[in-house]
């Protein structure tokens, strides 16, 4: 298996040209902070022949196809198991205080997809797991067999987004009522069939509902916004942080978490910027970049992607 067949890393080009100022000097150090396949790992490693990398990751598959890929920079290279929240300790535990490049590529990655058997993908039927770390953790038939109709409205309105999560949650109780809902393909067909036919063509009636589980499964939003301060608070002057996003309330946070960094902490009124109250941080791109027209043709994951950037320009007091 040719992973650079299979797998094309979404904005690559944009992520090298942003981190690369930072990466310049001998023994600069990148933490991929959503390792995935590898494949920003192994591009960085290639174009950066001095930098040391630490890969994070929850899913041990993961870890263990990367580590193949990037067994040709192994003096160079830590894997590390955890999710990416733990970011801190990871550096910390091996020794370090401070890095000068993080990358976050958020969301499902290509390989949990492109396993049917990991039940992410909503076209697939499968066992409902949703799981990024096998190892742990209540799977998405757990959810829906043990939430009741109140907890199940609120994760599809809260993480799904979702108009109908009222019906849906409905649907779903009644359901499980006859049999244990165990398989995508059964959820998929209760949702398809509580769907109005007049909203059946307005996107599949599945996607948000499946979004919302993996978030609820995998505490997503939650890791996000502990991960990206623990994050910025490991950079050190000239250090570049890159966020890509792929759907809007992890945006959302990142954007929330930059303005903070950015903006000035000197009290209102005063005549002059307090040094220990100025921003520590300056953003690199003007909002959201998406990707290209041409990027999006060639790679349909790189679709939804929004990716923010940052460095920071003076020391943590």
């Amino acid at each position: 298996m040719n992973l650079r067949d299979i797998h094309t890393p979404v904005l690559l080009e944009r992520c090298i040209e942003l981190l690369a100022p930072a990466l310049q000097a001998d023994g600069a150090v990148v933490v991929d902070a959503t390792l995935g396949m590898g494949g920003h790992s192994e591009a960085l490693l290639e174009r950066f022949p001095n930098i040391r990398l630490i890969g994070l990751d929850r899913d041990r598959d993961a870890l263990r196809i990367a580590g193949e890929r990037l067994a040709p920079f192994h003096e160079r290279v830590t894997l590390v198991h955890t999710v990416y929240d733990g970011i801190a300790d990871a550096i910390a535990d091996l020794g370090m205080s401070k890095v000068d490049g993080i990358l976050f590529d958020l969301g499902v990655s290509s390989l949990q997809l492109d396993e049917a058997d990991r039940g992410f993908a909503y076209s697939q039927d499968a066992p409902l797991d949703m799981r990024m770390d096998q190892s742990e953790g209540m799977t998405a038939a757990d959810v829906l067999a043990t939430y009741g109709e109140g907890d199940l409205r609120r994760i599809f309105e809260r993480y799904g987004e979702e108009k109908l999560a009222g019906r849906y949650a409905r649907a779903i109780i009644a359901a499980r009522a006859q049999e244990p809902l165990v398989r995508s393909g059964a959820l998929v067909k209760i949702l398809h069939d509580a769907t109005p036919a007049a909203l059946q063509r307005s996107g599949h009636p599945a996607k948000r509902v499946f979004q919302a589980l993996r978030i609820e499964v995998n505490a997503e939003l939650a890791a996000v916004e502990a991960a990206i301060p623990s994050a910025m608070g490991a950079l050190g002057v000239g250090g570049r942080i890159v966020v890509m996003s792929y759907q809007s309330l992890e945006d959302r946070l990142v954007k929330r978490v930059f303005a903070n960094a950015v903006r000035s902490a000197t009290p209102p009124g005063l005549p002059v910027e307090l040094a220990e109250h100025a921003p520590k941080f300056k953003l690199l791109v003007r909002g959201a970049e998406l990707a290209s027209e041409k990027e999006r043709a060639e790679n349909p994951r790189a679709t939804p992607v929004r990716l923010r950037a940052a460095e920071r320009v003076r020391p943590a007091l």
